[in-house]
């Protein structure tokens, strides 16, 4: 394999909702809040960790492809290329070479190679930071009885939210390589983010948690708008 360049896709993601990735709290303070965001340790301003936009974006695309159904404990199945229909294998395969997997000798016959995408995490942008935007906001979740439509016992829950308008850098390095198809990936990579915006990244995505949108994607001097991916 040669590598031919490594090409940069930036942009900007803008909260449109109230956006939760746990921290992982293992301490619960009474009267305190009960899940926290995830924050940089020194500026314990929130981030978007890439691991968690590559995670949700690869599994919309597994769905969207028709793929889930050979995947395992959140990674595709062993020697399951095989097995595979054709048309379904050359997504697979270049599914597998954007996103990556674990050291397969089958995987290395069909030509994987190198992982092509490297997320990165997105930190909150310089323009958020200068309007001075409030960084955190602390809701309040409660169970509701089916059958009373009223809260069941046990008292709400405060879940830290990063809120509506704020707004973080995006980028991702892509690795392009002789014998790649480059507007496949490019397309393939467009309907991840797409698809990542019809639907919702980080926890409690079904209440209305998470929805965002990608803006001003650029990849080297090119300008790309979501708008005109057809999903």
């Amino acid at each position: 394999m040669k590598l031919k360049t490594i090409k940069q896709l930036t942009g900007t993601i803008c909260l449109k909702t109230g956006l939760h990735i746990g921290a992982g709290d293992v301490e619960m303070h009474i009267g305190g809040i009960d899940s926290q965001v995830v924050k940089h340790p020194q500026t314990q301003l929130p981030y978007i960790p890439g691991s968690s936009l590559k995670g949700k974006i690869r599994s919309l695309l597994e769905l969207y492809l028709g793929l889930i159904n050979w995947t395992e404990g959140g990674v595709f199945k062993s020697n399951f290329l095989k097995d595979v229909p054709n048309e379904d294998k050359r997504n697979a395969v270049l599914l597998l070479q954007l996103f990556g997997d674990s050291a397969d000798k089958e995987k290395d016959a069909n030509n994987i190679g190198s992982t092509r995408l490297s997320f990165s995490d997105c930190f909150v942008s310089k323009e958020t930071k200068e309007k001075d935007f409030v960084l955190s906001e602390v809701k309040a979740e409660v169970s509701i009885d089916r059958k009373t439509s009223k809260a069941s016992g046990g008292g709400p829950r405060f879940i830290e939210r990063v809120p509506q308008g704020v707004e973080f850098d995006f980028s991702v390095s892509i690795k392009d390589f002789e014998g790649d198809n480059w507007e496949n990936s490019k397309d393939i990579i467009l309907k991840g983010l797409k698809l990542l915006e019809l639907d919702a990244l980080g926890g409690s995505g079904s209440r209305g948690y998470g929805r965002v949108e990608f803006k001003d994607l650029k990849i080297g001097g090119e300008n790309l708008s979501l708008n005109e991916v057809k999903i």
